[in-house]
This record gives structure tokens, sequence and C-alpha cells, in this order.
């Protein structure tokens, strides 16, 4: 038997080119999802608005990024499509970040930033799906890294925008001399809003100016990160030159005719070099959300997508809503931390996260992933319970923070991984489960927040700790589930065999 090591890297040695291009375009998803926190306050200033309008942009990148997951799966047929559309998704990630400074309008900024979260959806479904169909058994060691380089993404797109953020009021008045906003209400501001902006709150003290000279330089920091961004479409390019999707290879013969047929009939030459190993893990299941075969499901089949659908929702929405308040709830009563201090534990949050993905890569081939599921989950409850307890202490919330991000951050690489393989690779639960992640991620702060806002900031480690035991125990229903599912299969397998054995027989006695 192998170990996992020499198994994997062989397999990556053939499948290296698709494996890289599709962590590469994650790395554009990281770096646009993370840059609208600090840059708000500057955009707010370009666009001359109020905080309220400004923060609808927000809103526009999730709801779109949220539309943009569902409509992913309507690429996953071919190849062919679904290349086609990561190439046009990483372009216009580029172009939105080269248009974001011309956009001097809170209304044109929210239609741009409705683009990038349409293509932000689209790449999030597709590299996904597509890495599950290339390595299937093996995908979650290479899911683990493809979601590492969200949050190396994520941790690039604030270092570039630092430097050109302005350190006062960016719209000077004619008063500005006595009334501007001095340094540190912005860093408050800017930190506040390092979430999704889902509830503000006491902002009317700041004297942020719509009418005036605007003074800022975010500019050049969103042409850096469309400069930074645009390898991303070169190496998806490059990959579909390489597998003769382009038009110049019209006169050969080109992979895309076998892969569009969706049958057996395109794998069964392998053994001749007609199909390569790469395209053979793209083309099973290509068909799996055909109505007419879906009616021939058992019960548990879509059980299994709602439950898995569920554990993603809350999880995602646990990590938007914890990097979304983190700031808000050390900055109130009781823990009254300075606005400095507290503005390092979102920072702390996601590098815990990106550094807890470095790790299971190594993790996800050493365990299975409902072993790894079941540490993280309980790892979660854990922590938020002891800082529920502990709610007083600063120096917990900051160790606390950090292991919470380590334990929640294979959840979602892990449950793909575990969910497809239930399903037999099929691809119709990355789709769901991307849309239900990503729709946690958007409805659970605005229910946080809501809350947050009515009962006071002890409320927003309640609603964590609540949605980590109901994720906990849906995944122990999944559990089960699963094995009833398997044992319908296996069962279902047996009683075929059986009837092929009696016919067998049956054609020997009249022979």
């Amino acid at each position: 038997m192998k170990l996992p090591d020499e198994r994997l890297w062989p397999l990556f040695a053939r499948r290296w080119r698709p494996t890289v291009t599709y962590w590469s375009a994650f790395f554009s998803f990281g770096l646009c999802i993370a840059f609208l926190g600090p840059t708000i306050l500057d955009l707010r200033c370009q666009t001359q608005s109020t905080l309220q309008q400004i923060t609808w942009v927000f809103f526009s990148q999730q709801f779109f990024l949220l539309l943009g997951s569902s409509a992913g799966g309507l690429f996953k047929r071919t190849l062919l499509s679904s290349l086609s559309a990561l190439l046009s998704c990483t372009l216009i990630i580029s172009l939105v970040f080269a248009v974001i400074p011309l956009c001097h309008h809170v209304v044109l900024l929210s239609v741009a930033m409705a683009f990038a979260g349409q293509a932000m959806g689209v790449i999030d479904t597709i590299a996904n799906l597509q890495l599950v169909r290339l390595y299937q058994k093996d995908s979650a060691v290479f899911l683990q890294a493809l979601h590492f380089f969200i949050g190396l993404g994520a941790l690039v797109s604030p270092l570039v925008a630092d430097p050109f953020l302005a350190d006062g009021s960016c719209v000077l008045s004619a008063n500005w001399t006595a009334n501007s906003s001095s340094s540190p209400d912005l860093q408050h501001l800017r930190s506040s809003l390092s979430g999704h902006a889902t509830a503000l709150h006491n902002t009317s003290q700041y004297p942020l100016y719509t009418e005036g000279v605007v003074i800022t330089k975010v500019s050049y920091a969103f042409w850096i990160m469309a400069l930074i961004n645009l390898p991303v479409p070169a190496a998806v390019l490059t990959l579909m030159y390489h597998e003769r999707f382009l038009p110049c290879f019209d006169n050969s013969p080109r992979l895309l005719d076998k892969d569009s047929q969706c049958s057996t009939s395109a794998v069964r030459d392998g053994s001749q070099g007609n199909v390569v190993p790469f395209l053979q893990g793209h083309l099973s299941g290509c068909c799996c959300c055909n109505p007419a075969k879906l009616r021939d499901r058992p019960a548990t089949f879509f059980i299994l997508h709602a439950l898995g659908g569920a554990i993603l929702f809350l999880t995602d929405g646990i990590i938007g809503s914890y990097a979304g308040f983190v700031y808000t709830y050390a900055v109130s009563p009781p823990l009254l931390m300075g606005h400095k201090t507290a503005g390092c534990l979102d920072s702390i949050f996601w590098a815990s996260i990106t550094a807890g993905r470095l790790a299971f890569i190594y993790l996800s081939y050493r365990y299975t992933a409902p072993r790894l599921l079941t540490i993280s989950l309980v790892g979660v409850i854990l922590v938020q319970c002891l800082l529920l307890i502990f709610y007083t202490s600063s120096v917990l919330l900051f160790i606390g923070t950090c292991v919470l991000g380590l334990c929640i951050s294979s959840v979602f690489p892990s449950m793909l991984a575990f969910t497809e393989d239930i399903l037999e690779y099929k691809g119709c639960a990355t789709t769901v489960l991307v849309t239900s992640a990503s729709a946690g991620e958007m409805m659970l702060q605005l229910l946080v927040g809501s809350v947050i806002h009515s009962q006071g900031s002890y409320a927003f480690m309640l609603c964590g700790t609540i949605a980590s035991f109901i994720g906990l125990c849906l995944f122990l229903l999944l559990i089960y589930v699963q094995r009833v599912h398997r044992s319908h299969y296996a069962g279902k397998h047996t009683g075929e065999q059986k009837k092929k054995k009696k016919k067998k027989a049956v054609r020997v006695f009249v022979v």
C-alpha cells in the first residue's frame, strides 16, 4: 500500500497545470473579497456619499456573490464552458479594480461591485467543482490548498491598500481645520466596517463631509491590485491553449468533442491515450442534475444535500459574522479595548484561518474528512463557550480568536470533499454547498447585526455558540444519514448482482 504522499505527488505532477490555475483563481477571489473594508472610507470620499449610502456596496457585492455561486453550476457541463467562465470572471475582477477609481457616484460603485460579486461567485463554484472532479477521492488535500489561497489573497489586498489610505479626512470642507476627523476616529470607523457593515451604530459623531475638496490616493491601490490580478486570467488562457480550446486549434483534434458528449465512450480508449487523465477527471457526472435521473434517487440523496448545505450555511455564517463584529464586540462594554488594539482582532482571525488551511493540507491526507470535521466543530464549540463564559478577559479574546480561526478554517473544504465522496462525485453537491455557504455568510451577518443592535454586544458570542451547537448536531445527523444512504446502495448493488447471476443460470440451462 502506497503512503498518501507517494500517491498524491504523482497525481499532482500529472495535473499540476489545471490545479495551479484553479488555485490562482481563488487568490483572485481572496484579493477581491478583502479590499472593501479597509478602503471604504476613501471610497466614500471619492463618491462624496454618506456612510449609510456607501455601505450599500457591501450588500451589492454579497448579494451578487450569492447569485454568482448559484449561476456557477450552469457552466459545469463541459470543461470548455468552465474555463471560459473562469477566464471571463478573472478578467472582470481586474477590470473592476481598474474601473473603481473612475466611479464618482455610489450607484456606479455599487454596479461595479455587483459585477465583481457575480464573478467571485462563479469562480467559487467552478474552482471547487473542477478540483473535486479532477482528484475525486484525493480532493480533500487539494481543496484545503485551494481555500488557503483565498486567505493569501485576503492578506495581500489590505497590505497593498494600506499605504494609500487617508490619515485624516479625505473630503475637506471650508472649516476643515477646526472640525476634521482625527486619524484615530477614522481608524475606528475602518475597523468597524472591516466586515460587511451590516450594522452601523453611533457614527453620527464623526464629521464625515460629503462636499468639498477630495484628497485621496486610494486609486493607486486599485490599479496595483488590477495588475497583481492579471496573471490569473493569463494562467486560465494558458490552460485553455494547452487543452486546445482556442480557435487556432479548430483544424486539429479537439478535446472538447469528447468532453461535450457526456458518455462513457469518451473514456473507453483511455489506455490508448485518446483522452488525457486531466480530462477524464472532468468528464464524470457532467449530467448529474438531469431531472430524469433525479426521480430514481432515494430520499437520503436529497437529505445529504440539505444537511451539507445547512452545516456550511452556519459555519460560513459564523466566519462572516465573527470577522464583521469582533471589533464592535471588543470596543463595547465590558471589554472596552482601545481602537488600535481591537483593530488587530480581525487580522488575527483571518491570518489564523489562512494558517489553519495551510496546516490542514497535511492533516487532510493523514486523517479522514469525518474525523477532521468532528475535531473542528467540537473545537469551535469549546472556544466559543470559553469566550462566552470569560467574556471580560481581553487576553482570552485574542487567544480564542486565533484558535477559532484555526478550528473553523477546514470545515468548508473538508465538508465539500466528504459530501461529494458520499454522493460519488456527481458535482451537484458542490453547487448546493457553495451557494449555501454564500447565503449563510450574508444572512447570518444580517441576523447577528440586528440582534447586537437590539440586545447588546454580549449577544454576539451567544449567537455564534448557538450556531456552532446546531452545526455539530446537523453533522452528527449527516453521519447517520450517509450510513443509511450507503447501505441502501450496497443492498441495491447486491440485488442487481443476484439478478445477473439468475439470468446467467437461466441462459446456461436453456443452452
